[in-house]
């Protein structure tokens, strides 16, 4: 993968963000049947239309792995709020299973930049998640 840097008028840039997040109470919501389809679809229409580029998104039975690629002026907290706005309305009108529950994801997250680790290994650990043991 090459790091791009983006670029504005103003500014030049090479904003990268490893996220982690769950759903509420850690429950297993990707082994529901097309369930992990359409929110890979939702994510990826959503962060289309906000500018995010979505470099690696992997989802294992109770969390979600994304790796994007952003400009200077997107906030880590709005990032998280479109993607698990959008997703979590969706997703609730869709699957009967998910609709008794009062929110779809917690309201925590895990990001780190790709400062100490190279942006290959971050991929590489997205990408693999499924996979490894």
């Amino acid at each position: 993968m090459k790091n791009e840097y983006k670029h504005t008028k103003t500014t030049v840039s090479l904003i990268n963000y490893h996220f982690v997040f769950c759903p509420r109470y850690r429950r297993k919501i990707f082994n529901i049947t097309g369930l992990e389809d359409r929110f890979k679809e939702l994510t990826i229409n959503e962060c289309s239309k906000q500018g995010i580029e979505i470099l690696a998104l992997e989802c294992h039975i109770d969390h979600v792995h994304i790796f994007v690629s952003v400009l200077p002026t997107m906030s880590i907290p709005n990032i998280m709020k479109q993607i698990k706005g959008c997703t979590s309305i969706k997703l609730r009108e869709e699957f009967p299973q998910l609709r008794a529950m009062p929110s779809l994801w917690t309201r925590s997250y895990f990001v780190s930049t790709a400062g100490k680790v190279s942006s290959e290994t971050i991929k590489w650990y997205v990408d693999t998640q499924k996979t490894r043991p």
